[in-house]
């Protein structure tokens, strides 16, 4: 039996959802109208159910977010929320808060999103016996530790491969909630780990100013994809559900180009969880979409000084090499003199000199940016891809009979008028025009009596009413996974839970005690008051490490340990806190002040 691999695409809205499809993703991910943790890319009932409409006809599949925590006022809504969603064809939601485990919800099934904090083989387990049919790990993980994952499961795995990446444990950052009251758990992300920061000992001494000290770069796999597919991983996740169209289709068709070369490389092992061939019209490269420089994070382990993008949070683009690449309409981006990230819009190039739209100062030497490319970006906005799905025909005397790649098979009766061919009578080309109707003609078989003939008019309203007949026994046949039952008697892998654990509403609770968890900490969204010393941000990201400062390191000289003597600060704007570094577990908190 081959595994399926699955391409997940993420997408800001309905159109969004459909250029990830032509350009290959096996399902897409957005938002629904409320209770995804991106509040700004949210869809109406509506909105969603054209996507379905649209993905399932090459049997892709979309997944709305619920991935918020709920609080009790909330329960009545989004059990309205699910059973819309339900109507509406999806096939998953993503879901962060064990409270819809309590609700009175129709059998959809459920992802864990990575807001759950999944990082062990125990929590991915007990995941999998409570009801969710698919895992999304942290983003933290080694490849060994996906792996350990993959075997304790059954479920399948998702992986986030590309695309920004959260400094903290997913789900268990507080920062942004008791910094300015805009909680991540809700969707409302300050983006705290993107703020300029001060860091200074205990004396006070500011040992970096106005560094970027938690904004990491940009998540890449594109070149790891066989490894992740080796240790287990059966969806591959993009992340953006934030970024635009031009980003959607440039990611997804690096990512499907990459992940076709592994299936064709292993044919017996592996398949597509799609259906349909998207052609592509170009040649798809990631540096020229968003990125803040690319990181694998720690599927390869540690690696001193490559996680952060400290100098900026801002795009990095690709590089130029040669002004003479640059293009009446590009913006270029540069580090000054005083070490500040610095943009520009091109007018043209003279003799190796760029004219911009302003004047400014560029060292010599500098590296530069294309941040935006006219020429690329121009041609992302027109149609870039096309996907059919491949259907044999065959004719006889009686009937046609088409059969198409998703293993749906319609016939219908030859119920048109015959005449006697004056010569040989060939019926393929009227049953080769199915330009528009997202399906392409692969074998054909003609099983007529040579000497009959039959007008081509007629040919083609059975044309046409066999690929409507193909769209009703595609839906009518379409294979939708229902959510298993809850395994009751399976103990939470914890006793006891804390505040970071954001159980936020009486059934999270319910859930929890149900599952043997005694002690039971309100979430930060509910507790009230958040006292000094609280952490609000755990993360596997080491500032120490980062700087080349590191305690375990010996090649770090004792004189600079001691200029990073503890307890270290960071602070941006009036928002401080204190660093506390678990050496043993190779673990940094952001703890309140």
């Amino acid at each position: 039996m081959t595994r399926p691999l699955e391409l997940l695409a993420p997408a800001a809205d309905k159109y969004v959802a459909r250029e990830a499809i032509l350009h290959g993703a096996d399902a897409v991910y957005m938002g629904g109208p409320s209770h995804g943790a991106r509040r700004r890319a949210s869809n109406s009932i509506g909105d969603i159910r054209e996507t379905v409409e649209f993905a399932h006809r090459f049997r892709a599949r979309v997944y709305v977010t619920v991935n918020t925590v709920v609080y009790d006022s909330e329960i009545a809504d989004v059990e309205r929320l699910v059973h819309d969603l339900y109507s509406a064809g999806v096939d998953a939601i993503i879901v962060q808060d064990m409270s819809l485990l309590r609700m009175n919800l129709p059998p959809i099934a459920f992802h864990a999103s990575t807001q759950c904090d999944n990082r062990t083989p125990e929590k991915c387990s007990f995941l999998e016996r409570v009801g969710f049919s698919q895992t999304v790990l942290a983003r933290e993980l080694s490849l060994e530790e996906i792996a350990e994952i993959c075997r304790n499961v059954t479920v399948p795995v998702e992986c986030f491969v590309h695309g920004a990446l959260c400094v903290c444990y997913s789900g268990r950052c507080g920062a942004s909630e008791v910094s300015v009251n805009r909680s991540a758990n809700r969707g409302e992300c300050a983006q705290m780990c993107r703020m300029p920061y001060t860091l200074r000992d205990a004396r006070g001494n500011a040992l970096q100013t106005d560094r970027y000290l938690l904004s990491l770069r940009d998540f890449n796999t594109l070149d790891l994809l066989p490894e992740l597919v080796k240790a287990g991983v059966s969806s591959f996740k993009i992340e953006g559900r934030l970024k635009d169209a031009s980003y959607v289709k440039n990611v997804t068709a690096a990512y499907r180009r990459a992940l076709d070369e592994v299936i064709a490389a292993n044919p017996e092992l592996y398949r597509r969880a799609s259906y349909g061939k998207s052609e592509i019209k170009f040649t798809p490269v990631l540096e020229k979409s968003f990125n803040r420089g690319f990181t694998d994070y720690f599927l390869h382990g540690r690696r001193q000084g490559s996680m952060a993008s400290l100098a900026t949070p801002k795009s990095m683009g690709e590089i130029i090499r040669d002004v003479s690449e640059l293009n009446n309409g590009d913006g270029i981006s540069f580090f000054n003199a005083d070490g500040e990230y610095e943009g520009a819009a091109v007018n043209g190039v003279d003799r190796g000199r760029i004219i911009g739209s302003r004047a400014f100062r560029m060292p010599r030497g500098a590296e530069i940016h294309r941040t935006f490319d006219r020429c690329w970006q121009t041609m992302l906005a027109s149609p870039t891809a096309t996907r059919t799905i491949s259907v044999d025909i065959s004719i006889d005397g009686t009937g046609v009979t088409a059969t198409d790649e998703r293993g749906v098979r319609v016939r219908l009766p030859l119920d048109v008028d015959k005449d006697v061919a004056r010569k040989p009578f060939d019926p393929r080309p009227v049953f080769e025009k199915l330009g528009g109707t997202g399906y392409r003609l692969g074998q054909f078989e003609n099983r007529l009596d040579p000497s009959v003939f039959i007008p081509a008019s007629q040919l083609t309203t059975l044309r046409r009413r066999l690929i409507e007949d193909l769209d009703r026994a595609n839906l009518a046949t379409y294979p939708f996974d229902y959510r298993p039952p809850e395994d009751r008697d399976c103990p939470y892998p914890r006793r006891s839970l804390d505040a970071r654990d954001n159980v936020a509403n009486r059934l999270a609770a319910r859930f929890y005690a149900d599952h043997g968890v005694k002690e039971i900490a309100p979430a930060l969204e509910v507790s009230g008051k958040v006292p000094s010393g609280t952490p609000v941000m755990t993360t596997r990201y080491c500032i120490r490490r980062e700087l080349g400062v590191c305690l375990r390191d010996k090649t770090v000289s004792a004189a600079k340990k001691v200029r990073y003597a503890e307890p270290l600060y960071i602070s941006t704007g009036p928002h401080v806190f204190r660093l506390s570094f678990d050496c043993v577990r190779c673990e940094m908190t952001l703890l309140t002040d």
